[in-house]
């Protein structure tokens, strides 16, 4: 894990820091119906697989923002240069297990990994990690049978500060396709307006799918 300690004495959200970082629920977060018009056609065309796609590209966007990969350690602020993912996969019971993604690799080159990983992780059935092991991740659900307007994500005590990614089913409005996205994030590292960039970036990821069947680097 490659990470750097933030210096606080010059750090421009200290105040800001140290307030939310107080609270009993520090937590900000937001749902927005992300357009993903022509995508569906296209995963269908090539066979791509649709949440391992949207996982890649929720990766990709995150990433981006350097907010997103910083988490809080002993009430300091460290910065990993990559984020992985931990999403959850269902399994024929009912229940449902982790997997851990990197997505710092090309889109094709992550497709294949990301499908032999699940299947290792559904051999596995594991829910378990440790809290340092933990912390570079982004927590990436879906809710794939519904499409809602909110979502609320459980969260520990002590707060955490990994950044959760969520969405659910998509559906047609005014000829458009849109996808229920929700991010909930720290908001003593995390303010609305790094939450927007991300929807920003994530709709930038799509587009690039759209328009030319592959999504960028």
């Amino acid at each position: 894990m490659n990470y750097k300690y933030i210096d606080m004495t010059t750090y421009k959200r200290k105040s800001h820091f140290e307030y939310f970082n107080s609270l009993t629920y520090p937590y900000v977060s937001l749902t927005v119906n992300v357009d993903i018009t022509g995508l569906p056609e296209v995963l269908k065309a090539k066979k791509l697989p649709f949440f391992l796609t949207i996982c890649y590209c929720a990766s990709k966007a995150a990433n981006q923002i350097a907010e997103f990969r910083q988490r809080i350690m002993e009430n300091k602020i460290i910065e990993y240069d990559y984020c992985r993912t931990s999403h959850t996969v269902a399994l024929s019971d009912g229940t449902y297990c982790y997997c851990d993604l990197d997505s710092n690799c090309s889109f094709e080159a992550y497709i294949k990994y990301a499908i032999q990983e699940q299947e290792k992780a559904k051999q596995k059935r594991s829910i378990q990690e440790t809290e340092q092991d933990a912390l570079d991740k982004i927590f990436i659900s879906t809710v794939p049978w519904v499409s809602y307007t909110a979502l609320i994500n459980p969260t520990p005590v002590p707060a955490d500060s990994n950044p959760r990614i969520t969405w659910g089913k998509y559906f047609t409005q005014n000829d458009k396709v849109l996808l229920p996205v929700s991010v909930l994030c720290h908001h003593a590292l995390v303010d609305g307006l790094h939450i927007s960039r991300f929807y920003d970036l994530l709709n930038a990821q799509i587009s690039i799918i759209v328009n030319s069947g592959s999504p960028g680097n």
